[in-house]
């Protein structure tokens, strides 16, 4: 699986799956893990960098196409999609791959883009209910 390596200085830039919003991705390291940070104009989120090879071979093991289902952390997301998956008790960390408590939501919506510009998933890019699956 190709790492994703990306400085502060070096961010790659991405657009969201309908391509409204654009923001960009880079790599840290805080308190000894790697993470991913995510910059949307002001805003900054922080995901769990395991997160990729997770979210990979969840949607291997899957086979098929899966809904995004971004959502906020105060909001609920809807079962069966890569947010939700991205919050669950069951998924290989036990909980959320968002590490800023109050933005550790919207997994759906700011990951799948990276994943597709790392070769790993199909995305796709409609106005509204996008879904992707695993390469």
């Amino acid at each position: 699986m190709e790492t994703f390596n990306r400085t502060k200085d070096n961010p790659l830039s991405l657009k969201t799956a309908p391509g409204t919003a654009e923001f960009t991705m880079h790599t840290d390291d805080k308190d000894g893990r790697a993470i991913l940070v995510c910059t949307v104009g002001k805003t900054v989120l922080h995901y769990d960098a395991r997160c990729l090879q997770d979210l990979h071979a969840m949607l291997k093991k899957h086979g098929d196409w899966m809904d995004l289902g971004g959502a906020d952390e105060q909001k609920p997301a809807k079962e069966g999609t890569v947010e939700a998956w991205g919050r669950s008790a069951k998924n290989p960390i036990g909980g959320w791959y968002g590490l800023k408590k109050g933005l550790r939501g919207r997994f759906g919506v700011y990951v799948p883009p990276l994943m597709e510009a790392l070769g790993l998933c199909e995305l796709e890019h409609n106005a509204k209910n996008n879904r992707m699956r695993a390469k």
